[in-house]
């Protein structure tokens, strides 16, 4: 009988453990984002960085250039970029407003995304660029959507290349 008992107790023991044994956790982490998705991630958070008025988080993740923003402000240090984007938002004509869409156009390259974009108002109707200068809608149609290129440098971050909109 203690055989028996002792026999039942090793099965018991041995299923007890079965079940405690570490078994091969399933990966729940979620899967990286596609270049293509982070790519038109960063045109979201930076037009989002210059509506909101964060300049210095926008200077982080733009690429492109600062010549036409430097000559609007000629008292300003050509250094000091988000200065010269604050400027550029609020007195110099770019509109610096938030996306309303944003799809891929072309990608150039395996690190160059080329996007169609449309903005919004801030009662969240579309933005349209009309008529200027004199002009009428058959010279300058009205247009309401707008390339923009987000960049991966060598060290993987993703920089917008293209100033916002400009309204004279």
């Amino acid at each position: 009988m203690k055989r028996q008992i002792s026999f039942f107790t090793i099965i018991i023991l041995i299923i007890i453990i079965w079940g405690c044994v570490q078994k091969p956790s399933i990966n729940n982490t979620p899967k990286p984002s596609s270049d293509q998705e982070l790519a038109r991630q960063t045109l979201y958070q930076f037009f989002d960085h210059l509506h909101d008025g964060k300049y210095q988080e926008a200077v982080l993740i733009y690429g492109g250039e600062y010549e036409t923003i430097i000559a609007q402000n000629p008292d300003l240090d050509p250094t000091d970029h988000p200065a010269l984007f604050r400027n550029a938002c609020t007195l110099n004509g770019l509109r610096c407003l938030k996306v309303k869409t944003a799809s891929l156009e072309k990608q150039i390259s395996p690190t160059d995304f080329r996007f169609l974009v449309e903005f919004q108002n801030e009662d969240g109707s579309l933005f349209v660029l009309g008529p200027c200068c004199g002009a009428n809608a058959t010279d300058m149609p009205p247009q309401s959507l707008f390339l923009y290129t987000v960049m991966k440098d060598a060290q993987g971050n993703f920089l917008l290349q293209d100033l916002p909109v400009y309204v004279p």
